[in-house]
């Protein structure tokens, strides 16, 4: 049994929040550049450019790169070897994204649904467990915006009508999101499970890197179709046109009933933030 102290876990998440509101990844960037290479309108050509401006000054003067730093979203696999000490691990995370939203001065914007009073301090964070061998502690912090969030669909598709209807699902879900979710976005598709683990599914498919091909080849086809047909709608970066609609398509598949066919889409717009860090 290893032991991970809870004040490290509250440390690495102030500091992962700071980083991913901060800091575009790289692949996103080289995503955007070469976006830009094949852009054929010099609107869209331009919106991309500033998109890259963008990301180069917030990182040099240290300032977010959106005004929305998000609802913090963590996943943290945790070993199955691994011993939590000196307080709870819920509440050592809670900690770290309250302690990296003040001292970074991020804004916070979680607040109850009902009486809409803002919580102060961006917690509570959406938190999802997996236990996985080892004697690590993985946590992967990624801030959502919700002008892409809200964009999000879940569809309980019958078996009967299959990849073709999950496609249009998908494209369709694009198409009715114009310009909101700030395009050109990243499309997280879930398939399977049931309502929640599709959602989930689509969720964490946002963060495999944008160079890195999903590991199941059939996957890989259907992002690639997906993709194209998707970039055909012609709704372009920041919606005013162009052939880049989405960086790209990641899909993740679970196991479902024999009368299903749950489908999840999660937009996320072109400020793809997500930092991660091994304990």
């Amino acid at each position: 049994m290893r032991s991970v102290a809870a004040e490290s876990i509250r440390d690495s998440l102030a500091s992962l929040a700071q980083r991913a509101c901060l800091e575009l990844g790289q692949d996103v960037i080289k995503a955007l550049h070469k976006a830009r290479e094949a852009e054929h309108l010099s609107t869209a050509r331009r919106i991309l450019d500033m998109l890259l401006e963008n990301a180069q000054v917030a990182r040099r003067e240290a300032i977010p790169l959106c005004q929305d730093t998000g609802m913090a979203v963590v996943f943290c696999d945790v070993g199955q070897a691994v011993q939590v000490t000196g307080g709870n691990l819920t509440d050592a995370i809670n900690a770290g994204v309250r302690k990296g939203y003040k001292e970074n001065f991020l804004r916070k914007s979680v607040c109850d649904p009902l009486t809409r009073r803002n919580t102060g301090d961006n917690t509570p964070a959406v938190i999802h467990y997996d236990i996985v061998p080892g004697d690590r502690l993985r946590l992967l912090f990624a801030p959502k915006g919700f002008g892409a969030e809200n964009m999000s669909r879940v569809v309980m598709l019958t078996p009967a009508q299959g990849l073709a209807a999950a496609q249009d699902f998908v494209v369709d879900t694009v198409k009715r999101a114009g310009a909101n979710p700030c395009p050109p976005v990243i499309v997280g598709v879930g398939l399977g499970g049931t309502l929640e683990k599709a959602a989930l599914c689509a969720k964490r498919a946002l963060l495999r890197r944008l160079e890195t091909p999903n590991a199941d080849a059939e996957l890989q086809d259907l992002e690639r179709q997906w993709l194209r047909e998707i970039n055909r709608l012609n709704i372009g970066p920041q919606g005013l046109g162009g052939n880049t609609t989405a960086l790209a398509v990641h899909i993740q598949r679970f196991a479902t009933h024999i009368a299903g066919l749950p489908v999840a889409v999660n937009l996320q717009c072109h400020s793809a933030r997500h930092a991660s860090v091994v304990l």
